[in-house]
């Protein structure tokens, strides 16, 4: 178990969140309260229309909860406003996607050295050359999205995710789109990329073996979170 003396790198306090809908106010979070300390693996699993997604965009600072607030490296996001909230992903935070959000008018290497380009890194063709090697893509760097599978396109996504080194990685279903056997291979490297680097991980996945993967598994159920299995104590 990890060591609860280790900072949290993430607190949701109540978090709820509501949206207007025709058929009046809709809650689509209610009452959530966790807190994830630096270094563990986490997945959130939950039925379509549980939370997951809402729950990752308001713990990344992407949307604002109606009631309760997030501390992300123990700055409180609601205090924030949208700049604010901005620079504080771009110092902590990495995404991987099931849809992969490359560049396609920039190769793998450029993709990977966006965000160092953008965190103000002098060697960020060299770090980015670094990690495109440790995702096994050396021979391919050169290669557009397009002319990438859709396995090299997902390493292109996670090389990317942690060339800044982020202290929390968020990846929303990131073997979605991925044969069995593929996504297999990019969770593993996922999991030993986390390893190495001791980079939080928040994953959510409809997938049960690889939630049980993760050290804790937060299960939503209609906007509640009915379980947190694996707590470190």
């Amino acid at each position: 178990m990890l060591d609860q003396s280790v900072d949290k790198v993430l607190v949701a306090h109540k978090l709820s969140k509501e949206v207007s809908s025709p058929e009046g106010t809709l809650t689509i979070l209610n009452d959530v309260s966790f807190n994830i300390v630096a270094g563990e693996t986490v997945a959130v699993v939950g039925a379509s229309g549980a939370g997951k997604s809402t729950l990752l965009a308001l713990l990344a600072g992407l949307d604002l909860p109606t009631q309760g607030h997030v501390d992300l490296n123990g700055r409180n996001l609601s205090t924030l406003d949208e700049d604010g909230r901005a620079l504080v992903r771009a110092e902590s935070v990495g995404f991987v996607f099931q849809s992969f959000h490359l560049v396609p008018s920039l190769n793998a290497l450029e993709n990977v050295m966006l965000p160092l380009e953008l965190a103000g890194h002098e060697q960020a063709r060299k770090m980015a050359r670094s990690i495109i090697e440790k995702v096994g893509l050396a021979e391919r760097w050169s290669h557009y999205p397009a002319q990438l599978s859709g396995g090299e396109k997902q390493r292109v996504a996670i090389a990317r995710a942690f060339a800044t080194e982020p202290a929390v990685l968020f990846a929303d279903e990131p073997t979605g789109n991925l044969d069995s056997r593929t996504g297999a291979n990019i969770m593993e490297l996922m999991f030993e990329l986390n390893r190495s680097s001791s980079t939080t991980l928040i994953l959510v996945t409809h997938d049960t073996s690889l939630a049980e993967r993760c050290d804790r598994v937060l299960a939503l159920d209609a906007g509640r979170l009915v379980s947190d299995s694996g707590v470190a104590s």
